[in-house]
């Protein structure tokens, strides 16, 4: 499955809050270092965990969600189960630690 780039609130509510299953929330920045760093990252989480849907919301450009869900250092990778978030972590890390500390 492809990466989706959440552009406006509507579209995170419907790829996100609407969607059925999980879905991986990376908030992120185009000026973020750390952020840059887990591209490739979550680019292997969509091959390696074909059932997650990942998105991708740039607090710059839509802010609605990071503050809804107080995010206040990215990368922020929040887990979303049917519109709910069930695990949260900060920060660049491989894949490895990134599904160890999502509990998959």
């Amino acid at each position: 499955m492809a990466i989706v780039h959440a552009d406006t609130y509507a579209d995170f509510s419907r790829e996100v809050l609407n969607a059925s299953g999980r879905v991986l929330v990376d908030f992120w920045a185009e000026w973020c270092g750390p952020c840059r760093m887990m591209a490739p990252v979550l680019e292997e989480f969509d091959k390696a965990y074909a059932d997650i849907k990942v998105v991708k919301v740039n607090v710059d450009e839509v802010s609605e969600p990071a503050a809804q869900y107080r995010i206040d250092s990215i990368p922020a990778l929040l887990l979303f189960e049917n519109g709910e978030v069930k695990a949260r972590t900060v920060g660049a890390m491989p894949l490895a630690q990134l599904a160890a500390k999502l509990g998959l």
